[in-house]
């Protein structure tokens, strides 16, 4: 019997009427003879309203602790899917992600899985159950529950798929496939029918609906995933394995553009330009599990240079406190940090060894009065970290410049 994998987000359960809708879907999919597993996301806002309420009774919640509480809201929207499944007149069962068999490191809020033991699944769906798997959690092996981050049902729903090999996983949200940018920026940003994992994996690390690590899993395990909405019947975009000859074709032109919002940076001042000193600032941050972006070192005058570099604004507070620590042993000066930034990307394969792009977006830029503050680059992507406040600016521009707006 042919498998499917469902995710749905939050806010097509957000609420009773939205979860018997997706009831529905699913049951649909029952109705046609094939086997489905569905991941679902908190309903609504509710891992926002945790947070807030975890911070009312604690200015640092403990991660683990928070963890816990957090994994709490997709177990809410699963039982609920669950109970109108049945209603409807299906045999349909909950499973916590560790009842799913996924297991996780224990970076407590970004944890990675690293394994996932499908038998339970696997024995429900022999049951002829429906499956309805929270998304979003795991367990480690000290059988502490994490989290995976924000947008981790994504994640979930993948390596679900690869795990129980599935020929595709269907992610439904809010909106109805991957766009040239977001359309609530760009009104005639437009709907991409495809696109590749790599160039997708870019724009999900800088913004767009996905999580990063759910386009990483399924490149790895070859799981084509299906992007639409849960609220109409609108096509999607599929992102897969992308032929040769189709990827070298579509190198002509610039797939997309992301921004990332919330974004502080980190400098370091004067610090001795000798080997080890970058490693002995990073490490420590890694082992604290913060991620940093974008780094710059100036170059050396003296041998004295100043280091750099950004993190999401919600680590600004613990990354700037690690650096402070470090300072004297390094031998900086001093440590400065700014929270008002945000980053723009420029995507597409078409930049791979084709002069020009990189000098067209800083022109763009230049021309809408919008300052860069760092530039950092891959084969397909060119980012720039500018003022948040001007973020919305950027993103028009460069969509408008690079010629990405609706075909007539």
């Amino acid at each position: 019997m042919d498998l499917v994998i469902h995710k749905y987000g939050g806010t097509s359960v957000a609420d009773a009427e939205k979860i018997a809708s997706v009831a529905r879907k699913i049951g649909q999919v029952r109705d046609s003879g094939r086997s489905i597993v569905a991941v679902a996301s908190a309903m609504g806002d509710t891992t926002d309203e945790l947070i807030d309420l975890a911070h009312t009774v604690a200015d640092e919640p403990d991660p683990r602790e928070l963890d816990l509480l957090l994994s709490t809201g997709e177990l809410v929207s699963c039982t609920l899917l669950t109970m109108a499944l049945r209603s409807l007149g299906y045999d349909a069962i909950t499973l916590s992600g560790f009842q799913a068999g996924i297991r996780t490191d224990d970076m407590y809020g970004k944890a990675r899985i690293f394994s996932i033991d499908p038998a339970r699944v696997q024995s429900e769906l022999s049951d002829g159950k429906v499956v309805i798997v929270a998304g979003f959690q795991g367990i480690t092996e000290d059988m502490d529950i994490t989290t995976l981050g924000r947008g981790g049902s994504d994640t979930t729903a993948v390596a679900l798929a690869a795990a129980l090999n599935a020929t595709r996983c269907d992610i439904y949200t809010d909106v109805d496939g991957i766009y040239t940018a977001d359309p609530r920026i760009v009104p005639n940003a437009r709907k991409l029918a495809e696109i590749g994992y790599e160039e997708m994996l870019e724009l999900a690390s800088y913004g767009a609906k996905m999580h990063p690590r759910s386009i990483e899993l399924g490149e790895a395990n070859d799981v084509p995933i299906y992007v639409a909405s849960s609220f109409g019947d609108a096509p999607g975009t599929l992102i897969h394995r992308v032929e040769k000859v189709k990827e070298l074709e579509n190198r002509v032109k610039v797939t997309g553009i992301a921004y990332q919002a919330n974004i502080a940076k980190i400098t370091v001042r004067s610090l001795p330009d000798r080997p080890g000193i970058a490693a002995a600032l990073f490490e420590p941050l890694a082992a604290r599990g913060i991620n940093v972006d974008t780094i710059v070192q100036n170059t050396s005058l003296e041998r004295i240079t100043d280091i750099s570099f950004t993190v999401n604004r919600s680590d600004l507070a613990q990354a700037h406190a690690e650096v402070q620590a470090l300072l004297s042993r390094l031998g900086g000066t001093e440590v400065i940090s700014d929270p008002t930034l945000a980053s723009v990307h420029v995507v597409g394969s078409g930049m791979q060894n084709t002069p020009g792009y990189a000098s067209r977006m800083f022109r763009i830029l230049a021309e809408g009065n919008i300052n860069i503050d760092m530039i950092t680059t891959s084969e397909i992507r060119i980012s720039c970290i500018i003022k948040e406040d001007q973020v919305a600016d950027a993103v028009r521009l460069l969509h408008e410049g690079f010629q990405l707006g609706e075909e007539d």
